[in-house]
C-alpha cells in the first residue's frame, strides 16, 4: 500500500515541528547509535530509501560519498530536502519504494531510516536491495521495534490518574496491517516479528553484522525528563548487514 500522509498539509506541519525535523540527525534519539553502525562512505555510491528531509544523504556526502540518491514518495519532503540538504552529488527522486528499479550491483551502501514499517512487503524490498548492492555492499536500516508495533495503538496503557502503567503488547505473531495514530492522523503501518526481519535478510544471503535495540543516550535522558519512559520498552530496531 503506497500511503503518503506526508503530503497532507496538516500532517506535514506537525512533522516539521518534531525535534528530528528541526535539528536534523542530532535531534533523532537513535542517531548516536546509528552513526556508529554506518560504514565508511569514502568514494561510495549510496542509496537512501525513504530519505525524508535528506539528513542522511547530506551526512553521507559530507563524509566522502561519491554520489547519493535519496528516494521518497512525499513531494513536500523532497522540497524541504532540496531546500536544506541540497549538495552537489545528491539526487532526490520522488517514487514509491515498491516502484524503485535499479541495475544489479549499482550501490555500495543502502540506508533506510524508519521507513520499512510503512511498506507492505519487506521480503520484496530486501530482495531488491540485495540485487542493487555490490558484493560486500552494506545495508543499514532502522524500523519501529516489533514490541512497539505489535498491539497497534502505539500508546501506553494509562491508570485512572493518567499515569503510564505499561506498554501493551498483543497479537505479536499476527503480522500485517496496523491502523494507528501518528501526529493526529490515522496512519497505516505494518507489523512484523523480529524473526521475520532477521530471517528475511538471512534467506536473501545477507550476513548480519549488528542488531541493536536503540536506547536514549545519557545526554537525552538528562535533557528530556520524558525520555526515561523510553527505557521501559524498545521503540526502535537497528540492523546492519553485508552482502
Amino acid at each position: 500500500m503506497k500511503e503518503n500522509k506526508y503530503d497532507n498539509s496538516s500532517f506535514f506541519e506537525q512533522y516539521k515541528k518534531m525535534l528530528r525535523s528541526q535539528q536534523g540527525l542530532e535531534g533523532a534519539g537513535e542517531w548516536y547509535v546509528l552513526k556508529n553502525m554506518l560504514p565508511d562512505f569514502t568514494g561510495k555510491n549510496v542509496l537512501d530509501l525513504g530519505c525524508g528531509f535528506g539528513w542522511h544523504c547530506r551526512y553521507a556526502m559530507e563524509n566522502g560519498a561519491q554520489s547519493v540518491v535519496g528516494i521518497d514518495l512525499s513531494e513536500k519532503m523532497l522540497e524541504k530536502a532540496r531546500e536544506i540538504n541540497n549538495m552537489e552529488g545528491i539526487e532526490y527522486v520522488r517514487k514509491a519504494l515498491e516502484d524503485v528499479e535499479y541495475p544489479a550491483e549499482k550501490f555500495d551502501v543502502i540506508l533506510s531510516s524508519l521507513t520499512f514499517h510503512y511498506v507492505e512487503s519487506f521480503d520484496r524490498i530486501t530482495q531488491n536491495i540485495y540485487q542493487w548492492l555490490k558484493p560486500k555492499g552494506q545495508f543499514v536500516f532502522s524500523v519501529e521495534h516489533p514490541v512497539f508495533t505489535a498491539e497497534g495503538t502505539q500508546d501506553w496503557a494509562y491508570g485512572t490518574h493518567g499515569e503510564k502503567q505499561h506498554w501493551p503488547v498483543d497479537n505479536y505473531f499476527i503480522e500485517g496491517i496496523r491502523n494507528t495514530t501518528f501526529l493526529g492522523e490515522n496512519v497505516i503501518k505494518y507489523h512484523r516479528t523480529l524473526t521475520t526481519y532477521l530471517n528475511a535478510l538471512l534467506k536473501k544471503g545477507f550476513k548480519i553484522k549488528e542488531v541493536i535495540e536503540a536506547e536514549p543516550s545519557e545526554e537525552m535522558l538528562k535533557q528530556f525528563s520524558e525520555m526515561k519512559d523510553e527505557l521501559r520498552r524498545p521503540m526502535m530496531l537497528l540492523i546492519s548487514v553485508e552482502k
